[in-house]
């Protein structure tokens, strides 16, 4: 097949698909089927020569370095990134980095760890944290209470005060800094300098 490429007229190689000068093409048919090979998988003209590196490098299955197992090239990336039993995830519950195989065990004994709810003062599993949180009594108590009682006189029902917004109570929080105050007295005690 001849055609004319401005003022050359170019052949198309039946070897390897490309537009050769005509004057040329004799001689690049010859140096074409002799020194090069068309890959089989994508098509691209490879050296001979260098035809097994060529697949190697850009077709043959990788092993995983984490599971060992042989994957095809093309998904390789896909696999390491989300379907590779080893690759490291994390716990949605403590944020711990973990292999993706033992992800479902530790989130079934991490979910079920409780944590203080300081609105409503109740436990609540973690795995439950989420719809608890939509549906806490003590939100919408809380909201319906701060319009009409202010917050210091805030009681329990029982003559006790309640906890502040975050748990800590002021009786436990003055307890800490006391103790805090005394322990660095002590502590200066024992590494001053004697005179010498």
């Amino acid at each position: 097949m001849e055609t004319a490429t401005g003022e050359e007229i170019t052949i198309v190689c039946n070897h390897c698909d490309r537009d050769i000068p005509a004057p040329n093409i004799d001689l690049h048919r010859v140096h074409c089927a002799r020194n090069l090979e068309k890959c089989k998988i994508c098509g691209d003209m490879v050296p001979k020569k260098h035809a097994e590196e060529h697949f190697l490098n850009a077709h043959a299955p990788i092993a995983c370095s984490m599971c060992k197992e042989t994957i095809e090239r093309e998904v390789f990336d896909s696999h390491k990134g989300e379907i590779c039993p080893k690759r490291i995830v994390t716990c949605e519950f403590c944020e711990f980095p973990l292999p993706a195989v033992d992800l479902a065990e530790h989130q079934e004994v991490c979910g079920n760890r409780t944590e203080l709810c300081y609105q409503c003062n109740s436990y609540v599993r973690l795995r439950e944290r989420y719809n608890h949180e939509t549906k806490c009594p003590g939100t919408v108590l809380n909201n319906v209470e701060s319009s009409r009682i202010p917050r210091a006189a805030e009681g329990d029902g029982n003559g006790r005060r309640r906890r502040d917004g975050n748990g800590v109570s002021h009786k436990r929080l003055f307890f800490t800094i006391a103790i805090t105050g005394i322990a660095v007295i002590i502590g200066s005690m024992f590494f001053q300098k004697k005179p010498e």
